[in-house]
């Protein structure tokens, strides 16, 4: 079956796949704001509407999020993405060191809370690995 766009626009593209049930977004360039929350928040949706419970994060193209985005995530988003059956994340880091770090954050909360995680550079590599679960 094909995947669904939800989302595509000149900062992400959101895809629901519905043969892995999988959400998966992938950044076109730095996001934050409102634009980040709303392609995080249409996921949520997608994940409760089609019962998925694996989402592919492609943020090689972003650049490390604001103070704000990553507690907005970390206290409001993440409670309601698991609460929607989230289970498993593959992230698919930037090169930019800075980037990474302020992910970091966000993969030590996931993974406290029980969400399985993993880390990737490849995102053929973590597509791979949702698909194996």
């Amino acid at each position: 079956m094909t995947p669904i766009t939800l989302i595509d626009n000149d900062y992400a593209t959101l895809y629901y796949d519905p043969d892995l049930k999988l959400v998966y977004h992938i950044f076109h360039r730095p996001i934050s704001g409102t634009a980040f929350q709303e392609v995080l928040n249409r996921g949520t949706q997608a994940l409760q509407e089609y019962q998925a419970d694996k989402w592919l994060s492609d943020d090689r193209n972003n650049m490390a999020l604001p103070h704000e985005d990553l507690d907005w995530a970390i206290n409001i988003w993440f409670a309601q993405t698991q609460a929607a059956g989230w289970k498993y994340w593959a992230l698919v880091v930037p090169p930019n060191i800075d980037a990474q770090i302020s992910l970091t954050k966000s993969v030590q909360h996931a993974t406290q809370e029980g969400v399985r995680t993993r880390v990737f550079v490849d995102p053929a590599a973590a597509l791979k690995w949702l698909q194996s679960l």
